[in-house]
């Protein structure tokens, strides 16, 4: 479905807490530092809300030598790196890792698989992305916490499975299913209904209880828009993108389109 040439995308939204303002703090503090010294500055794993938060720092600061990379084209989580002269040949301290699930009878999920790893003491932001396969999963963690996963991770949920590094050229973007619907208005309770397949009413109280966040930020409004690009976290359901918003039918309904993960 072509995007409509109406169609807008979410503008820049700035901090909600002290805990985005001490973030981009920390971003301009890093780039001094690198300019400073010389010396480049590589993250842990980003959100994107928090790559969006660091862009909207290294701007302000007028820096533009810097580049994000997740492992593969088109992932979601990024490792940062701020640099002065040359961009590192080797900044991302990440590796794939191939988890194989044996004698899998049941279909594990994303949160099956980050429970297990940060049941090993592994923090989120050490985690990049996990990509559901058809014998389990493949993750990126920091080079770090490589042996720990290796040696101690023997199951996930009642399975056993089988850890291995893996060339992250073979990793394939995460398959998501395109869905196209029409609505009645562009609020977040109408999209949000019809992705999670229930009525409006409920989706509005999921929202209201907090169950919500677009492109990593809590949404509490029902009438909220959305916009062309919006990524949707629905607690208990997954994940959504709203990939098009298209033209409208004779009736006045607008013509969408979102990926589901």
């Amino acid at each position: 479905m072509a995007s409509s040439s109406n169609s807008k995308q979410r503008g820049y939204v700035p901090p909600q807490n002290d805990e985005e303002k001490l973030w981009l703090r920390r971003v301009t503090e890093w780039v001094r530092q690198v300019e400073y010294t010389g010396k480049p500055k590589a993250t842990s794993f980003l959100n994107d809300r928090e790559q969006m938060l660091a862009v909207s720092a290294l701007n302000k600061e007028k820096w533009s030598s810097y580049t994000f990379f997740g492992g593969y084209e088109g992932a979601d989580r990024k490792i940062l790196c701020i640099y002065r002269d040359e961009k590192p040949a080797e900044f991302f301290a990440a590796k794939c890792l191939s988890i194989v699930v044996q004698q899998q009878s049941f279909v594990l999920t994303h949160r099956d698989y980050l429970g297990a790893l940060l049941s090993l003491g592994i923090t989120r932001e050490c985690i990049g992305d996990i990509l559901i396969c058809e014998n389990g999963a493949r993750c990126f963690v920091m080079n770090r916490h490589i042996p720990v996963v290796c040696e101690e991770l023997l199951s996930v949920g009642h399975y056993r499975v089988c850890v291995t590094q893996e060339d992250a050229e073979v990793v394939a973007l995460p398959a998501g299913q395109e869905y196209t619907v029409s609505l009645a208005s562009l609020r977040l309770d109408a999209l949000l209904a019809e992705m999670i397949h229930s009525s409006r009413s409920n989706a509005m109280q999921l929202i209201r209880g907090g169950a919500v966040e677009i492109n990593h930020v809590p949404v509490s409004k029902p009438h909220e828009p959305v916009y062309e690009g919006d990524t949707f976290s629905v607690r208990g359901y997954g994940k959504y993108h709203l990939k098009t918003i298209g033209a409208q039918s004779r009736k006045g309904r607008t013509f969408v389109s979102y990926l589901q993960y």
